[in-house]
């Protein structure tokens, strides 16, 4: 419903409706142009937003556990590095589900803008900073892991060089974002009673859009991707080339310690980013599909079914709750705490003297002793370093 082309600058909404809205702004527009049909909230975009909510809901409960657990419950007792690698990550998706996903809902139903001009630029370029935080943090994480598994000697200064990345990444992130605070506005179409937020009068020639949605798609799509193929590409490679020497010495290649081995912990964290970074592209690449699609045919969208893009923008969204789930997965302490959590929700006493609940309790103190060891062993190699 925003008036601009661009659908991963804009705040992406039905493509049919920035149709209708941009010809009215637009005083170029062709004098036969047909009459001009307010949108409307469609029963596709009540769908959209029904699934949206359900996404916020899950996205906000569990990426909030994932941040109290690193932070403050078991998951602290991750590697140094790695913790602040997962609470950046937490942290991103978390500015996703508060800022996107209710913007989108809130106005599919609207339909137009009714919060103004202050807060249309203040939520394009909230959304903006929180979409490349996401991006840059799964850089960063590539990052770490590349020079995890391929320079573990450079090791000893992870957390230092970690922290400075992020630094980097969020900085960046919000630089990137500012932009929209100067390309947005609230604008009233003439002869109508209908304002919407959008980039019209922004640009004094097509090739300027273009060119401002290109480096955009870049910087949020492009260049992450690049980073997370050229990392994870080399370390896949070094791995296979130490498995076939390995199997020529006829050792075993994925043990806990040796020479020129990869420590099984190390590899247990390279596995879980790996399916983080393919739930990126695997969520995002349909939206970024649908928005060059629309980009330079935005005709061909009247004749694809509304329900199509809807699916494919609700897809997007469904990035921000499986990190945290993926997250989960592979990570026992963060399973203890939200299993103590349940359980405090539930009235339950985890202290019970029961048998089985003390089975309970012993189980979870072995598997949380078992993780500290395995965190203890993806920090070091060979002389002990930390990775």
């Amino acid at each position: 419903m925003t008036g601009n082309l661009s659908l991963w600058v804009s705040t992406p909404d039905d493509p049919l409706q920035n149709v209708s809205v941009f010809s009215l702004l637009n005083s170029s527009a062709p004098p036969s142009h047909p009459p001009w049909v307010a949108p409307t909230f469609t029963v596709a975009a009540r769908c959209r937003v029904v699934a949206t909510l359900v996404l916020f809901v899950f996205a906000a409960v569990s990426n909030l556990s994932v941040f109290i657990s690193v932070c403050w419950g078991r998951g602290y007792r991750l590697a140094a590095h790695l913790r602040p690698l997962i609470a950046s990550l937490a942290s991103a998706d978390l500015m996703m589900t508060f800022v996107a996903m209710p913007l989108e809902a809130i106005w599919n139903i609207t339909v137009q803008w009714y919060a103004g001009d202050i807060m249309c630029k203040l939520l394009c370029f909230l959304k903006l900073f929180a979409m490349h935080s996401t991006a840059f943090t799964l850089v960063v994480v590539s990052l770490d892991r590349y020079r995890a598994i391929l320079h573990p000697l450079d090791s000893l200064d992870a957390g230092v060089r970690n922290r400075r990345m992020l630094l980097v990444a969020w900085s960046l992130s919000l630089l990137l974002a500012c932009p929209q605070l100067f390309i947005f506005r609230a604008i009233k179409a003439d002869g109508v009673d209908f304002t919407q937020c959008v980039t019209h009068g922004s640009f004094q020639y097509l090739w300027q859009k273009k060119a401002y949605n290109m480096f955009y798609f870049v910087t949020l799509y492009v260049f992450p991707l690049l980073v997370m193929i050229f990392c994870y590409t080399r370390i896949l490679t070094k791995i296979n080339g130490q498995m076939h020497k390995s199997k020529a010495d006829g050792e075993h290649c994925l043990r806990r310690s040796g020479r020129d081995m990869i420590p099984k912990a190390r590899m247990k964290t390279l596995k879980m980013t790996i399916v983080i970074v393919s739930s990126f592209v695997i969520c995002w690449t349909p939206y970024y599909l649908l928005g060059i699609w629309y980009w330079f045919q935005p005709a061909i969208i009247q004749h694809t079914p509304e329900y199509v893009h809807h699916t494919l923008f609700v897809f997007g969204n469904l990035n921000t709750c499986c990190d945290p789930v993926i997250y989960g997965f592979n990570t026992p302490s963060f399973r203890t705490d939200l299993t103590d959590a349940l359980a405090c929700c539930c009235g339950l006493q985890t202290n019970n003297a029961s048998p089985h609940s003390v089975d309970r309790l012993s189980a979870r103190s072995v598997g949380a002793a078992v993780e500290m060891v395995e965190s203890d062993l993806s920090s070091n190699q060979h002389s002990g370093n930390p990775g």
